[in-house]
């Protein structure tokens, strides 16, 4: 099972910028749907954007023209360069992995902070 650690996360002001790295471990990142999720303070984990094992991509539709999900095969690595950044952007940033061939099995990283303020 793939092992997950984010990095990258800090405090920014409104309207800058960002890259959320997820470093794993154990598998290769390009057999697995790789996601990034955010959850902030009262509200539901949701989806910001996933990158499958072919390369799509997805994005929320707050996101969009903002956030670039990209993946580094030979670092096994997957980045979230987040651009143009808004106090609603703040919450907690999660990678999650999950593969793509059985058994499917998802793993998730500890979470890394992103605090958008003046």
């Amino acid at each position: 099972q793939v092992q997950l650690v984010e990095s990258g996360g800090g405090l920014v002001q409104p309207g800058g910028s960002l890259t959320l790295s997820c470093a794993a471990s154990g598998s290769s990142v390009s057999i697995h749907t790789m996601a990034w999720q955010r959850q902030a303070p009262g509200k539901q984990r949701e989806l910001v954007a996933h990158i499958k094992g072919g390369g799509s991509t997805n994005y929320a539709d707050s996101v969009k023209g903002r956030f670039t999900i990209s993946r580094d095969n030979a670092k096994n690595t997957v980045y979230l360069q987040m651009n143009g950044l808004k106090p609603e952007d703040t919450a907690v940033y999660y990678c999650n992995a999950r593969l793509e061939r059985p058994p499917y099995s998802g793993s998730w990283g500890q979470g890394t902070q992103v605090t958008v303020s003046s």
